[in-house]
């Protein structure tokens, strides 16, 4: 008997309920602009978040303009504007927009860390209207790629639009609401690897927009270090017509390093097969060039780190693997560190603008690394660009790799690729040495010299998307 008196009293408070929002709020919501039945943004108002997407600047490297080299190239240039507008597509989301809460706001709500899975329904933490005591309280929520519903609905209040993208909830209390609150879900319905939305948040005259981040989790790719040295680290080099100088650098690093495995990339005209233990050598079709190679032996690393030397290098007891791997472990967002060839250790810090869509970015290098130390290391600063040996994770390098079509002179524009996915550093205290040179190989030396800097400005131009570029800033 008591259970049907408390279904009847509820009954009641419903009733009395909706008579409320027939009296006190006869017309639709004011802040919820609808077109065709789907529920549109929040109209803007004194008291709303503002919402707005950053239009980069132009800008200026002080030097001549790469589009000046492909004036009579019209093809070049249209199809480098269409491909940027589709990368732009690619890489932007909600997630970029620059939000500006309202001051004064009796809404809380989550401002950071609020990630949902694709299609998968998550509650929203921390929802809540702490305003002054009235007679009603009603909200509006209101997202764009995802659908929000309550659960489980209850009784504590009125729920309008559950299960689509945008909700009316009233209560007849603050704690019934924020009751209410704490069960709203979000469930996107979009799948991508990473986007967002905007959740629109409305109590009276108080709008607030906060951002949720859509995410597919990764699955680690995590690489067994071993127990010792060796199964660590996989030392990586390309080699083309400089046999001696090869076996000569191996048998260096024999001194030290007994069983580490050593993978040569050789794209020699006439080929000799490289003997010796724990040792790969890949034969590549001639002339292929340093990046290609490079690629093709990064490809086979199945350790945890590589360490990258050119062919003509010469290991001394100075030359402590065990030294870098220690820097690199201590700092594990460390993609790459590297230190000195001989008393050599250039180390170079970069700066970039994104300029406008059509000129393209402006892209600069200055002497130096930046004043940022690794901690514990005083010796080892963080930097953009650094001498041709490294140690680096190897799945961090497989994420940029090396441009195939640069074969002969191609330093700095790896380091251009990895700018803002990789963290480098530069180290002093260990060393490698350079083999002296040995006169002849005319042949070698021919490819070599080879020019590329058209191919290089191309690239610049059309790849990276640069207005400008300068490599001596200072």
């Amino acid at each position: 008997m008591s259970s049907f008196r408390r279904s009847w009293v509820w009954l009641l408070l419903l009733s009395a309920l909706a008579l409320c929002l027939l009296l006190f709020n006869p017309t639709p919501n004011p802040h919820l602009a609808k077109h065709d039945g789907t529920p549109g943004l929040p109209l803007p108002h004194s008291s709303a978040t503002i919402i707005s997407r950053r239009t980069p600047p132009p800008c200026s490297c002080n030097v001549r303009l790469l589009k000046d080299f492909f004036k009579k190239d019209n093809g070049t240039v249209k199809r480098r504007q269409e491909e940027y507008r589709k990368h732009k597509a690619r890489a932007s989301s909600t997630l970029d927009l620059l939000l500006v809460a309202p001051a004064n706001s009796p809404l809380q709500y989550p401002i950071q860390g609020f990630t949902v899975v694709p299609l998968k329904g998550t509650p929203i933490p921390g929802l809540g209207v702490y305003a002054p005591e009235r007679r009603i309280y009603k909200v509006s929520l209101v997202v764009s790629r995802g659908v929000l519903s309550v659960k489980p609905i209850g009784m504590d209040g009125l729920v309008e639009g559950d299960g689509s993208a945008y909700l009316n909830i009233t209560a007849l209390g603050a704690d019934k609401l924020n009751t209410i609150l704490g069960r709203v879900h979000y469930t996107s319905t979009v799948y991508r690897l990473r986007t967002g939305d905007l959740v629109h948040f409305i109590f009276e005259k108080h709008n607030a927009t906060f951002p949720v981040v859509i995410e597919q989790a990764s699955v680690p790719i995590i690489f067994d270090p071993g127990e010792d040295i060796n199964s660590q680290v996989t030392i990586t080099t390309k080699t083309f017509l400089r046999y001696f100088e090869l076996n000569t650098m191996i048998y260096s690093i024999r001194q030290y390093y007994k069983t580490m495995k050593i993978i040569i990339a050789d794209d020699s005209f006439n080929p000799i097969k490289v003997n010796g233990s724990d040792i790969e050598q890949y034969f590549m079709p001639p002339a292929q060039g340093w990046f290609a190679g490079r690629t093709l032996a990064v490809s086979q690393v199945t350790t945890k780190y590589l360490l990258w030397v050119d062919d003509d290098f010469y290991f001394t007891k100075r030359t402590k693997i065990e030294k870098l791997v220690e820097v690199m472990e201590s700092m594990p967002e460390l993609d790459m560190v590297s230190s000195m060839v001989g008393r050599s250790g250039f180390s170079y810090r970069m700066t970039y603008e994104e300029g406008e869509e059509d000129e393209g970015g402006c892209l600069m290098r200055f002497r130096g690394p930046h004043e940022e130390t690794v901690p514990g290391f005083p010796q080892c600063y963080l930097s953009n660009v650094v001498i041709n040996f490294f140690l680096a994770r190897t799945d961090s390098l497989r994420k940029v790799l090396f441009d195939p079509r640069l074969k002969r002179a191609a330093h700095s524009q790896f380091f251009v690729d990895a700018f803002g996915k990789l963290l480098i550093a530069h180290c002093n205290h260990v060393v490698v040495n350079h083999q002296t040179k040995r006169p002849g190989n005319d042949k070698y030396l021919s490819f070599r010299k080879q020019n590329e800097n058209y191919e290089n400005k191309r690239l610049y131009f059309f790849k990276n998307h640069f207005s400008c570029i300068n490599l001596s800033a200072d």
